[in-house]
């Protein structure tokens, strides 16, 4: 798992999967039994877990998130993964291709690099006088540059100009939001990643201290508080990857289970933070939105 241990959303994500794979047939003290190590976005703590679970010769191992795959797959490339979350799985080197993995790994995308044009376009939408978007990315992974390249692409067709800031630790982010926003009509874009993911909090109240309008991957960054939110369900593909792990348990192979993508998007909005930020969402956003939080 990518998050920490006390870490509410990693603790439903782990539920989710549990339980969808009791539904299957496989149910942890019967007939299953699962170790679970928690990376809390940090590389050195993927490349112990990946050590710690793979010296346990399990049947199958199930990576929470993207971010873990490189240390898992330097790990094993023999011993079946499942990955969730997962955004260039082919241009990452984990699979041959979507169709056909054709190795040890396989599993659930999250979306596709143009997903970051659409969440400029949501924050030029909510808030016009953006000019400056800063785009919090992550370095460690190959999903990081990417999605700020997507990102930055599209920025200069909107007015935007963009900036880039890591996301290593709670102490990068605070200061590089906080020299961005020494400027005027500032924005941001947080990009998915674990480092976004378990500094959620911290990203959430420096975006309210500087009056910064913000659009976040996930929905759980706006029932923390966030403003909106545009991306898949997080759930889902735990949910799909119990089915495949059911599969791989059952003798299939992991290299002939196509990658499968996300089928569920939602667009979260809060009218809370919006006020508080001196914001009106239009109200055409508020009525396509799956969920207002007032």
């Amino acid at each position: 798992m990518n998050l920490a241990p006390d870490d509410p959303e990693g603790q439903v994500r782990l539920k989710v999967f549990l339980q969808a794979l009791e539904k299957q047939g496989w149910a942890e003290g019967r007939n299953l039994r699962v170790d679970t190590c928690w990376g809390a976005g940090k590389a050195e703590r993927y490349r112990g877990c990946a050590a710690e679970l793979i010296g346990l010769a399990p049947d199958v191992v199930l990576a929470g998130s993207g971010s873990t795959m490189p240390a898992l797959m330097d790990a094993t490339r023999s011993l079946p993964i499942v990955f969730v979350q997962t955004v260039d799985p082919v241009g990452s080197g984990y699979v041959a291709s979507l169709a056909k993995p054709d190795g040890n790994a396989t599993g659930f995308t999250q979306f596709e690099y143009k997903m970051g044009g659409k969440w400029l376009e949501l924050l030029k939408q909510i808030a016009p006088h953006v000019k400056r978007v800063a785009i919090l990315r992550d370095l460690a992974t190959n999903e990081g540059p990417a999605q700020f390249a997507a990102v930055q692409l599209a920025a200069p067709g909107l007015g935007m100009e963009s900036v880039p800031i890591g996301v290593r630790d709670a102490g990068e982010i605070e200061r590089g939001i906080t020299a961005f926003a020494a400027k005027p009509d500032g924005g941001l874009v947080i990009t998915a990643s674990a480092y976004t993911a378990v500094n959620r909090d911290v990203i959430i109240a420096l975006a309210a201290r500087h009056r910064l309008p913000a659009v976040y991957p996930f929905r759980y960054h706006v029932v923390s508080g966030g403003l909106v939110s545009y991306g898949p369900e997080p759930h889902e593909s735990y949910q799909r990857a119990a089915g495949y792990v059911n599969r791989i348990l059952k003798g299939e192979r992991p290299g002939d289970l196509p990658v499968q993508a996300a089928t569920s998007f939602e667009l979260v909005v809060n009218l809370k933070t919006a006020k508080a930020l001196g914001l009106v969402i239009p109200e055409s956003l508020v009525a396509r939105a799956d969920e207002v939080i007032e």
